[in-house]
């Protein structure tokens, strides 16, 4: 197995969510599709876009985070397990002695759910993005990914933050 395979196989024993890491948001497609949200409480416009908002910026610290092997720059956009997973993605990573760049192309996005208590609101991302493996700054190989992530947010005091991040069975 080359190195570049083996890199890859710790993403998805990570739970896939550190393959899906792109660089900029701003630098990307960015569609938002009109909440589906069916439920006993509605979604007020204000709420969704700083939740979309502060989604698309969680993919920044991430993708910093998994960059420098710094799990530190997770803490003021995940939670949870989401966190928890990402965290040791970097930590495996780091002890191979590589570093990923990621490129996100573009995103989809779709809220679907807004629970009743305003704790939480879930959304799918479709995602396509390039993943760059380097082994002491030396390219080792570059991938491809198109990706559907289901999404979990919950609010902090200042913005909406990434508790759930799983690649949806394909």
């Amino acid at each position: 197995m080359t190195r570049f395979k083996a890199i890859l196989m710790v993403c998805a024993l990570a739970g896939s969510t550190a393959c899906v890491t792109p660089g900029l948001a701003a630098q990307a497609t960015v569609k938002v599709e009109p909440a589906s949200v069916n439920g006993p409480r509605p979604l007020a416009e204000q709420t969704a876009q700083a939740a979309i908002r502060d989604y698309l910026e969680s993919w920044q610290s991430l993708s910093a985070a998994l960059n420098e092997n710094r799990a530190d720059l997770l803490n003021a956009d995940f939670v949870g397990d989401a966190r928890d997973k990402l965290a040791q993605a970097i930590r495996d990573q780091s002890q191979m002695a590589v570093t990923t760049h990621y490129q996100d192309r573009s995103h989809d996005v779709q809220i679907i759910f807004y629970s009743p208590e305003g704790l939480s609101i879930e959304l799918t991302d479709t995602v396509d993005y390039d993943v760059e493996v380097l082994d002491h700054d030396k390219h080792i190989g570059t991938r491809h990914m198109h990706a559907r992530y289901l999404v979990v947010l919950t609010p902090s005091e200042l913005r909406w933050r990434v508790r759930v991040l799983q690649a949806e069975a394909s």
